[in-house]
């Protein structure tokens, strides 16, 4: 009797054992001690243009298929609005204003590739600790981090000195000074200033020359020489950078050595898909770090020809449709090389959508939404809420979405401790490792509180009350909109973060996003009974994030932002530069 129960509970132990088994990967940590990472950033993509966020006119089958088939985040915070400063954040784990790549002033990114600031070589990017686990990491795309600081190749902000073993693309931006037939974009207003100022100046000896000739003025040649010397001089001054913009800017590179000065853009989409593919091939047998960092949908919003016209949203349509289908492809190579299970897919974006970006009657900037704001706008949900996918077949839950705050400053901690590595301690980190969360062994986001810079200015604060379920977000500053009531900075292209530009509140607008997503309806001491206690512990949150910071050089000042011409990456005699290496290949 004693063996044939024996063998009774042998029988049901053996079904639960297995059962437990097959449920081990979404209970325990993964028995993959380092999976590859293929992280897909998009340029100034809205999280209202992807179809699982809510698009129902733009297509994006692909980057659908990665939430299908893993983890949507709905609460996907950047650290800053704008492209140098949240890209920062995302590399280093830190919020930008601690390394220095946030300003002051309205320069508030990267504006030139012979600038001489950019990312501190002190900072450790997640790249080099995966580098330093044993990881071929690899940058493909946008850079926008720096090149220089004292001499043509020293290289001290490049991609190779912060951990990555190869990149290809643009340590600039995209800009539609790289399309020959589109208006320019950078520094428009100011252009154009220089330009009037020039002609002023310009009359000044021509009108002393004409009245030398007619005799009304008395005027020496010597003093009219050094009058159209003087004018000539501040022609050459600003001409000599913003007049060779998409020279000195449109440029592509493969480790040091530029391939295209300047960029051609009718293959550049095909070139970047190209070495992505071939950098997941040729790195298949051991672990790897794949950054895509697309050019897309930043304009001009170079876009190929079997793509224009499809959309319903014109240009920028075509351009979000062509970036999905370049998402499938990359998706297609990880499968084709049997690496499906053993990588960790992320996509997101850097910030929110361009709402001022149009041209005549062309909206070349992207839909964020529900949520008020965009590019550019620190507080408002609208510039700093952002798509935020992953993806790992067998680790990852299919089909699940996270309606917790996280940050793009997470990725760091996350990728760095799957792949055995350990956070710097000898610095504040500010990203919190997302695993358990993404695997549902906890309920609730890491992070209390987050900080919302526009610049170095604080203009928001976030705080997810767990207790309770509320996410409390306090504005101390918002950018006024012009023309009033308009949702954006259509006057200026883009929103102050200080200065004339703001409202100061006091007390601070107060919402509460999980009833009022869209920032709608600001509460008060009137209408929400916990106005004071919530306004009380956030300024005590802020004084303590406040004592975190430490002084540092700043990179996005004047002097580290401006075109130093011994600075200028150039393939060939400066300051004749240009060369097509790929035409000739």
């Amino acid at each position: 009797a004693s063996s044939i129960l024996l063998c009774f509970r042998s029988a049901l132990v053996a079904p639960l054992i297995f059962a437990l088994l097959l449920q081990a990967p979404f209970t325990q940590p993964s028995t993959i001690t380092q999976p590859n990472f293929v992280l897909l950033l998009a340029d100034d993509l809205g999280i209202g243009d992807v179809g699982c966020y809510g698009n129902d006119t733009i297509r994006t089958p692909n980057i659908d298929g990665l939430a299908k088939e893993g983890v949507k985040l709905t609460q996907h915070i950047a650290a800053a609005p704008l492209c140098t400063p949240s890209r920062a954040a995302f590399l280093t784990g830190r919020y930008p204003l601690r390394s220095g790549m946030d300003a002051i002033n309205d320069y508030r990114v990267i504006f030139w590739n012979a600038a001489s600031g950019g990312l501190p070589p002190n900072e450790t990017t997640f790249a080099k600790i995966l580098q330093h686990q044993g990881y071929s990491t690899g940058l493909i795309g946008k850079w926008h981090q720096g090149v220089n600081c004292e001499s043509r190749n020293d290289h001290c902000h490049h991609p190779l000195k912060h951990g990555f073993d190869y990149f290809y693309g643009m340590p600039f931006t995209l800009i539609s000074d790289c399309q020959p037939t589109e208006p320019p974009e950078m520094d428009r207003a100011f252009r154009r200033k220089l330009w009037l100022s020039t002609q002023m100046i310009g009359l000044i000896p021509l009108t002393a020359v004409l009245g030398r000739l007619t005799g009304l003025i008395a005027v020496r040649w010597r003093t009219l020489t050094c009058l159209a010397g003087f004018s000539l001089l501040f022609f050459i001054s600003w001409f000599s950078s913003y007049g060779f913009v998409r020279y000195w800017n449109c440029i592509m590179m493969r480790n040091h050595g530029i391939t295209e000065q300047p960029m051609v853009t009718d293959r550049t989409t095909s070139l970047i898909l190209r070495e992505s593919i071939s950098f997941i091939e040729r790195n298949k047998h051991k672990p790897f770090l794949l950054f895509l960092s697309f050019l897309h949908s930043h304009t001009p919003l170079l876009t190929t020809e079997k793509f224009l016209g499809r959309s319903r949203h014109g240009l920028y349509g075509d351009n979000v449709e062509e970036m999905d289908w370049m998402v499938g492809q990359v998706l297609d190579a990880i499968d084709k090389e049997g690496l499906k299970e053993t990588t960790l897919v992320y996509f997101a974006s850097d910030h929110g959508g361009w709402l001022e970006r149009q041209e005549g009657e062309r909206q070349l900037g992207g839909w964020n939404g529900i949520y008020k704001g965009g590019k550019a706008m620190g507080g408002w949900e609208g510039g700093i809420r952002v798509p935020g996918i992953f993806r790992w077949p067998g680790v990852l839950p299919a089909g699940t979405v996270i309606d917790e705050p996280t940050s793009l400053m997470d990725i760091y901690p996350t990728v760095v401790h799957l792949a055995g590595g350990e956070v710097p301690q000898d610095r504040v980190m500010d990203g919190r490792d997302l695993l358990p969360l993404l695997r549902g062994a906890v309920a609730h986001s890491e992070h209390e509180f987050l900080f919302h810079y526009c610049g170095t200015h604080l203009h928001a604060v976030r705080w997810h009350q767990k207790d309770t379920g509320a996410v409390w977000k306090a504005h101390y500053m918002t950018p006024i909109f012009s023309p009033p009531g308009a949702g954006a900075c259509y006057d200026r292209g883009f929103c102050q973060c200080s200065g004339e530009g703001v409202t100061h509140h006091e007390p601070p607008l107060l919402f509460e996003l999980s009833q009022d997503p869209s920032e709608a309806k600001p509460l008060s001491a009137d209408t929400e009974p916990l106005f004071d206690t919530v306004i009380r512990r956030i300024g005590r949150a802020i004084e303590e994030h406040r004592r975190t910071l430490t002084p540092v050089p700043e990179q996005l000042s004047v002097s580290n932002v401006v075109w130093k011409p011994w600075l200028q990456p150039c393939c060939g005699t400066f300051p004749f530069c240009w060369c097509d290496k790929e035409g000739d290949n």
